[in-house]
């Protein structure tokens, strides 16, 4: 088995010999520390930078001139990415000392409501989508909207998710020769942060209103549309999308003569409907609804021509089938 080479300070330092490669500034700078051996790896990786640099420097100069300029332009452009993100961050400090300024001091008492409490009225369910942020599009202010976001705005059915684990141990008590075997069995669930949104805004806040927003070019529905039966679950995005797979299924069926982009667009307001229509699968959702003490809302924002639409489900009790319980009623395009 070879022996390992030695790391960089495990090596004899000649001090005699490398010394002399340096100039007297470099000995002026470590001074007694050179004769005596005494020297930190700081200062000894220091001192080896002094005498490898002229060789690099020779190396650099050999090298074609595009390619120096290359790497000059690298650096250049590393610098300018960097004062980049600083120039970013100088105008988020902006942004948020214009808010103070202009909302938290002029609006100072209600802030101080805030700080003791939440009440809003409305629940959003949004996308996670950067160009379609609900407080910019419809106004919400601090204290009136308690939003959760994710991909392609969608709301799983009502399921209690249990992942079981069975668990094996083996004792051996004195005196004993055969040991004794246990089994446990656990229960462990998992809720999606959407599940818990819910039952929070619903059950603590006692919101009044969920309004669902889809959009256009919805790149979760354009991922929902292009999924595959046979394609690997192991997907993050795949996993999550496939709670929308109803919509897509009923797109796919009612549009299939219209092109890919026209069904997206189709879908992303399918998949609206359906996440109002698993909204009802919550117990604690459905029977609030039934009471009138809670409306569920649709909403469909288009960026590209600046519309929205909203629409209202008219709940309807008794034992009618899933598909036909509940109407749209209030329905408004807003342009």
């Amino acid at each position: 088995m070879a022996t390992p080479s030695p790391t960089t300070f495990s090596q004899p330092f000649n001090f005699s010999k490398d010394v002399r490669r340096t100039t007297l500034k470099t000995s002026t700078i470590f001074g007694p520390k050179l004769k005596s051996g005494e020297i930190e790896h700081t200062h000894l990786r220091l001192l080896t930078s002094f005498m490898t640099g002229p060789r690099l420097e020779l190396k650099a100069s050999k090298d074609p001139p595009g390619l120096t300029q290359q790497l000059d332009n690298s650096r250049l452009e590393s610098l300018a990415e960097t004062e980049n993100v600083c120039d970013f961050f100088e105008d988020l400090k902006h942004r948020f000392l214009r808010f103070k300024k202009r909302k938290f001091k002029e609006n100072l008492e209600h802030f101080q409501n805030l700080a003791q409490g939440q009440a809003p009225k409305f629940m959003i369910i949004a996308c996670a989508d950067s160009r379609v942020c609900p407080s910019n599009i419809l106004g919400f202010q601090p204290g009136e909207a308690f939003v959760v976001r994710n991909i392609a705005n969608l709301v799983p059915t009502f399921e209690v998710h249990i992942t079981l684990h069975l668990v094996y141990f083996e004792f051996l008590l004195p005196k004993q020769t055969s040991p004794l075997h246990f089994f446990f069995l656990c229960v462990q669930s998992g809720p999606s942060e959407t599940n818990a949104a819910l039952e929070f805004a619903v059950n603590a806040l006692k919101v009044e209103n969920i309004l669902v927003i889809g959009h256009s070019r919805c790149g979760g529905i354009r991922a929902l549309m292009s999924m595959q039966d046979e394609e690997d679950s192991s997907s993050f995005i795949r996993s999550w999308v496939v709670v929308g797979k109803n919509a897509s299924l009923i797109t796919k069926s009612a549009a299939s003569n219209l092109s890919f982009d026209q069904q997206c667009r189709h879908c992303e307001k399918e998949s609206v409907n359906h996440s109002l229509s698993n909204l009802l699968t919550y117990p604690w959702i459905e029977e609030k609804v039934a009471r009138g003490e809670l409306f569920v809302h649709g909403g469909y924002y288009d960026f590209i021509d600046c519309t929205f639409e909203k629409w209202t489900l008219d709940y309807e009790g008794g034992n009618l089938e899933k598909n036909s319980r509940f109407a749209v009623k209030n329905q408004f395009y807003w342009c």
